[in-house]
């Protein structure tokens, strides 16, 4: 199956800080804390559109971002949150990492959503760490930054438009000629053992075809390429049925053609009931039409619009192209169901510790990346948001690992360059 493959960095908005600021009143100690809270940022959603078909805006455009929250401001007021990104991908659309290449999600029905990068938490202000025992906070969190992680786009292309028939009728020829794919061509049976697929395009339409492998008899039971061949079929919308009228091959063109829908109805009923066309190849080496003839006359009594074509000369292929362009602008653009649930993705994996203790002395040095988060919470030369430090790295259980550790009163803890002692 063809795969439509691109690379895109996302990045979620980040939190907005929380605000110092205390308001004017009389009798309230330094007119009490009302600094507001950050808005939280953005997130990164990618959703399954069945309107589009190909990833070919993504080569274009590889950096998306999403808007961050506001800052927090005096008299309680909260920052807004940022607005989340929607990047609409076609439907099939598979979400890999592109370290591991771990597929992450696979957006396979219309409408559906994931989260592929979650925004920030928005900073408290100091409003929220008034209490009895803190009037005056002088300090605020600052907004947790948005995930930011690079991603591989894979596309399992569902084929609009099928070229069947039996092996060498010419639809690797004429994929070559509708649209940019080159698959391998030679005389011989069988020819295409993978599907090869191409984007057309028409006037102001677009369409993909797939040239798949050719099909014989028995094909329902598995022989030949069999069931490869017609699992493939029951993906598109269109089948352009291909026969061979040159009379090289010494087969009847209309056996041929009864064959194949035979070996359609036989796998699936529903095959036979899909929108066909059936075009008449090879004209470019046909010295005596009289086949042809037969063939369209005899063919288009069943129903069938017949195309007489060749891809050699380009004989005939316009007024093809034009049946199937008017086929796909007939056609009505789906409505986008929107799904209720959304997923999201675990943010990536970073090689970074969470916390990395290094003992000097009676200096216990603290880095890593959960104390990264910690910092950037607190104000490390405000008495009390020391204090709230030293209750955060209690909360989770870090004063309690660096006393297994050996940490005592009158110790010093050392993070990031600033360094304080420890008292019970």
């Amino acid at each position: 199956m063809f795969v439509d493959r691109a690379r895109i960095y996302v990045k979620a908005g980040d939190g907005g800080n929380g605000v110092i600021s205390f308001r004017r009143e009389k009798f309230v100690a330094y007119g009490g804390p009302d600094g507001g809270d950050g808005g939280n940022g953005g997130d990164i959603i990618l959703m399954a559109d069945p309107n589009l078909k190909t990833l070919m805006d993504f080569k274009y455009r590889q950096h998306y971002k999403a808007q961050n929250g506001g800052n927090g401001m005096g008299g309680n007021k909260h920052g807004r949150d940022g607005e989340d990104l929607v990047i609409k991908v076609p439907v099939g659309t598979v979400l890999k990492d592109p370290d591991t290449g771990d597929v992450l999600y696979d957006l396979a029905r219309p409408g559906q959503r994931v989260i592929a990068a979650q925004g920030g938490k928005g900073g408290r202000g100091n409003a929220r760490f008034k209490s009895s025992t803190l009037r005056t906070p002088h300090f605020a969190e600052s907004g947790d930054p948005g995930v930011e992680r690079w991603l591989i786009l894979e596309l399992k292309l569902l084929a609009d438009v099928g070229l069947i028939g039996f092996p060498n009728a010419g639809k690797s020829t004429l994929l070559s000629v509708l649209t940019k794919a080159r698959p391998k061509i030679a005389d011989y049976p069988f020819t295409t053992v993978t599907p090869n697929l191409g984007v057309c395009y028409y006037n102001d339409t677009s369409f993909v075809i797939a040239d798949i492998p050719g099909l014989i008899e028995g094909a329902h039971v598995g022989v030949g390429l069999g069931h490869e061949f017609l699992r493939h079929i029951e993906r598109t919308r269109l089948l352009l049925h291909l026969v061979d009228v040159s009379g090289m091959e010494g087969r009847d063109p209309v056996e041929d053609f009864e064959k194949v829908n035979k070996e359609l109805e036989l796998y699936n009923e529903d095959l036979s009931k899909k929108n066909q066309l059936v075009v008449a190849t090879k004209l470019d080496i046909v010295e005596d039409r009289t086949i042809y003839e037969r063939f369209k006359k005899e063919i288009e009594s069943k129903g069938y619009r017949v195309f007489g074509i060749s891809s050699v000369t380009t004989e005939g292929v316009d007024e093809l192209l034009k049946e199937v362009s008017t086929f796909f602008k007939d056609e009505k653009k789906e409505d986008i169901p929107q799904e209720d649930e959304i997923v999201t993705l675990p943010p990536p994996i970073k090689e970074t510790k969470e916390i990395d203790i290094e003992i000097d002395g009676n200096t216990f040095k603290l880095s890593g990346a959960m104390i990264d988060r910690i910092l950037k919470r607190v104000n490390l030369t405000d008495e009390d948001s020391l204090r709230y430090f030293q209750n955060t790295l209690l909360k989770y259980g870090i004063l309690e690992e660096l006393k297994n550790m050996g940490l005592k009163n009158g110790d010093y803890i050392s993070v990031r360059g600033f360094e304080f002692e420890y008292i019970e």
